[in-house]
């Protein structure tokens, strides 16, 4: 099962080292930040850099459940395990397959896309966002951003994620 651990933005890569360090292998199958990768411009040079998709968060896979959180608690920048009183809420199965729709299990980033504008229509011709078309609700072509709207622990979230705009054409009607 996926859980999500909630914890302070900005740490997120601190946090995923100390659980690597300090949680036992066998109980952890996977545990992991999204993140998607970015072209941003530096000193006039264009270079790729990846960016955590969901800030705050720290992904697990585990069967383990009780036991991560026991071993979890020995982390110092620990938050805490989404859910309620009684039990931590595993992700449902939308949740996941919005995840591994745009990552793999070694590599969990989304990557750049590219697309084509003509008129009012996108066209996403590379990447991760290839049948995703629909889910993608502004686009900043200066930033080489997409937004993406998903839902993901009970709430509407809209997340970045790389696009290359490599053409636009209008439609000129005569």
């Amino acid at each position: 099962m996926w859980y999500v651990v909630q914890v302070v933005g900005g740490r997120e890569r601190r946090v995923l080292h100390l659980v690597e360090q300090l949680v036992d292998d066998d109980v952890l199958q996977e545990c992991f930040i999204p993140q998607y990768e970015i072209m941003k411009k530096t000193k006039g040079e264009w270079k790729r850099r990846s960016e955590i998709l969901l800030p705050g968060y720290l992904f697990l896979i585990t069967d383990k459940v009780d036991q991560a959180a026991d071993e979890l608690r020995k982390v110092p920048a620990f938050t805490k395990l989404l859910g309620n009183d009684n039990a931590f809420i595993p992700l449902n199965a939308d949740e996941i397959a919005f995840i591994d729709s745009f990552t793999t299990k070694d590599h969990r980033v989304v990557e750049m896309s590219e697309g084509v504008i003509e008129g009012d229509e996108i066209s996403i011709t590379k990447g991760p966002l290839v049948h995703q078309t629909a889910l993608v609700k502004k686009i900043d072509r200066h930033k080489r951003l997409a937004y993406v709207e998903t839902t993901m622990f009970g709430r509407k979230l809209n997340l970045k994620v790389g696009l290359e705009i490599v053409r636009k054409h209008r439609n000129i009607s005569t």
